[in-house]
């Protein structure tokens, strides 16, 4: 069995016409994400220009120093990733690389969410959800800290999409149910991470720097 006969799925009768199918499907699911996390960014935006001196306030009160050891995290699972599909492009035995690469991205994955579960128990400590009892005074600082918990979270549950997706790859490829060398499955699940990834680029500077340089 060749290659391209054991990556192929139905109904596709050739593997050029299957790549370009899930890459047109992952392309067309990214572009909706961005739309919706456009939406957020951009309600987030007017919020921040109508209340400017609450939200430097509010943005003081996030720890910078989880922030950016998750970014770091983060940057890092898009590098192994990377690696991961550059690996499987290529010819010879880069089974063993690619697993170990995958491998690292997911844990690099759960590292950020246990970092990010250590952030919001100290935000519930400190009275940081919006409500009764929240702790800052300016009432137009729950708009941010209500966008906060909206963003990070709808990005958390899309992180534990793309670790599930991983993990995934990893179970399979070490028992040698599919072949990752030139895996159309690698492909789409490495540019879902890299979405992931990308929009917390977006996210850092807009939740943890404000007010930070006064």
């Amino acid at each position: 069995m060749s290659d391209a006969t054991a990556l192929l799925r139905e109904p596709w009768q050739r593997l050029e016409r299957q790549r370009q199918a899930g890459k047109f499907g992952i392309w067309i699911f990214l572009a909706s994400e961005t739309l919706f996390f456009g939406a957020l960014l951009l309600t987030y935006a007017v919020c921040r220009i109508e209340h400017p001196d609450a939200f430097a306030a509010a943005g003081r009160e996030t720890n910078i120093w989880f922030g950016t050891i998750n970014t770091a995290i983060l940057l890092t699972s898009s590098l192994t990733m990377a690696v991961a599909s550059q690996a499987a492009a290529q010819k010879g035995r880069v089974r063993q690389l690619v697993l170990a690469c995958l491998g690292a991205t997911a844990a690099l994955g759960v590292a950020f969410m246990i970092v990010k579960g250590f952030e919001y128990k100290e935000d519930i400590e400190k009275h940081l959800v919006p409500g009764t009892g929240f702790a800052l005074s300016q009432p137009s600082a729950q708009l941010f800290y209500g966008l906060y918990w909206l963003v990070t979270g709808v990005h958390a549950i899309h992180l534990t999409i793309g670790i599930a997706l991983v993990v995934r790859l990893v179970l399979l490829g070490a028992a040698r149910r599919i072949r990752l060398r030139g895996s159309p499955e690698l492909e789409v699940t490495a540019l879902y991470w890299h979405l992931v990834d990308v929009v917390w680029i977006f996210l850092y500077p807009l939740i943890y720097l404000p007010g930070r340089a006064s």
